[in-house]
């Protein structure tokens, strides 16, 4: 018998949370990457023992909903077996490693970071000092990909400045106030020589009062400067560096890899991938892709290696299963949490409104991009503020929220931005975001 920890929070592989819609189990994947056969183990656990349909998750990894009690240790078994889970239940939270998922593809990349990545997380799963760190810690290893999340902040992030040397900060994302530069041949023993402070001090209390969980709280009362000036490495500055911004909405559709082969991505709607599109997924990462499916942090999944003269028909082949290949729908940047449905803080059916107000958006013709509709306050789905917000108040009412925004509202709200629509129904919102269109326009 597996005894899974289910005591906390935050969804694990061992630790099935339970949630409204049943148990939530978190498979967090080494960079993203799965293969057909563990698609297909997936599909199957979750058709038996949860909801038929396997859920994206904004850190590149998938997760089955509505696992029925009883069934836990059969779920683990089962992905234990498929080889989606570590060596040890203990090192399951630590794995937290964020790279793009071109990493390694890119032609344009300073670096490929995917060995340093695997080292990386090797290390952290075998060495049981860092099983210490939060469910939550993580890190970002950027290697400077054209394709890469810059808006979900870091414990730790490395980025590649050039093909010798990597910028490094803390409690941000890559670029965002640099702490220092390090050789690139020295980014894995600087990385651990943080980690290591960082886990000396987990447990205690900041100057705020704060336990120390994240490294936001190991930074209050130090200045980040010193933190890297105190490596066992040298370290110059790097607070000019800015990293270049990634391509929007790039994730999406074809990108030629750095040995003339494709990249294909595309998102599922809302991130939710039924199991028979996931078992169809498998069997054409089988036949155009050598069996490799990257998921991305943009609850959305990528083809590698696809040669050209297949490269059409295999858009066509994941349009037909469902699949978004081109930005031209509102749905290929909406992103939603369970809602209603699915947890007990949810205040309204967030997919289902979702769906009716993509809908209505593509009625005129022009999508609407970074629509965030959250069922309530928390917003789970998005750990930055999105162009368009709809705050769940009740079933089937919302209140708007626009990011970008300095006038035209009533008063900022934290984490949202300027409020433009109090108390709406999805047909009232989608009225409101149409004299909009031409803001979405300029800065496409």
């Amino acid at each position: 018998m597996i005894v899974s920890d289910r005591r906390f929070a935050c969804p694990g592989l061992y630790r099935i949370v339970p949630s409204l819609d049943g148990g939530i189990c978190r498979i967090k994947l080494p960079r993203g990457r799965l293969n057909a056969a563990q698609a297909r183990a997936l599909a199957g656990l979750a058709d038996r023992f949860g909801h038929p349909e396997i859920e994206a998750t904004n850190r590149a990894n998938v997760q089955i909903r509505g696992v029925r009690a009883g069934s836990e240790d059969a779920v683990i078994e089962g992905l234990t077996a498929a080889g989606l889970a570590p060596g040890s239940s203990s090192a399951d939270d630590v794995r937290n490693v964020m790279v793009s998922p071109l990493c390694g593809l890119d032609p344009d990349a300073p670096l490929d970071v995917g060995d340093l990545a695997d080292r990386v997380l090797t290390r952290l799963e075998n060495e049981p000092r860092y099983h210490a760190l939060s469910p939550k810690f993580s890190v970002q290893i950027d290697g400077g990909e054209t394709v890469a999340m810059a808006a979900h902040p870091n414990d730790i992030w490395f980025s590649a400045i050039d093909g010798e040397t990597f910028a490094f900060g803390f409690a941000g994302v890559p670029g965002e106030k640099p702490a220092g530069a390090v050789a690139a041949g020295d980014a894995e023993r600087a990385l651990f020589a943080l980690l290591d402070l960082f886990v000396a001090e987990i447990g205690k209390t900041n100057a705020k009062g704060e336990k120390v969980t994240r490294m936001r709280h190991l930074l209050v009362g130090r200045r980040a400067e010193a933190m890297a000036a105190a490596l066992p490495c040298p370290v110059r500055a790097a607070s000019d560096w800015r990293r270049e911004e990634p391509m929007a909405l790039g994730h999406i559709g074809a990108r030629r890899q750095v040995d003339g082969r494709f990249a294909l991505g595309a998102v599922p709607p809302l991130g939710r991938i039924p199991t028979r599109m996931l078992l169809d997924l498998a069997e054409l990462a089988t036949d155009v892709a050598g069996g490799e499916i990257r998921m991305t942090p943009w609850q959305s999944v990528l083809l590698p290696n696809i040669d050209e003269d297949a490269l059409a028909n295999t858009a066509a082949r994941l349009e037909e299963l469902g699949f978004i290949t081109r930005p031209d729908r509102t749905l290929a940047a909406t992103v939603t949490c369970a809602g209603g449905a699915g947890c007990r803080s949810g205040l309204t059916d967030t997919k289902a409104d979702a769906l009716a107000l993509a809908a209505e958006i593509d009625g005129w013709g022009t999508p609407i991009f970074g629509i965030h509709v959250t069922g309530c306050s928390k917003s789970c789905a998005a750990p930055r503020p999105a162009p368009f917000t709809l705050l769940g108040l009740k079933p089937g009412r919302y209140d708007l929220f626009a990011a970008a925004e300095s006038t035209g509202g009533d008063g900022p709200m934290a984490g949202f931005g300027e409020r433009v629509g109090r108390d709406l129904t999805i047909e009232q919102a989608a009225r409101l975001l149409m004299p909009r269109l031409p803001m979405q326009r300029e800065k496409a």
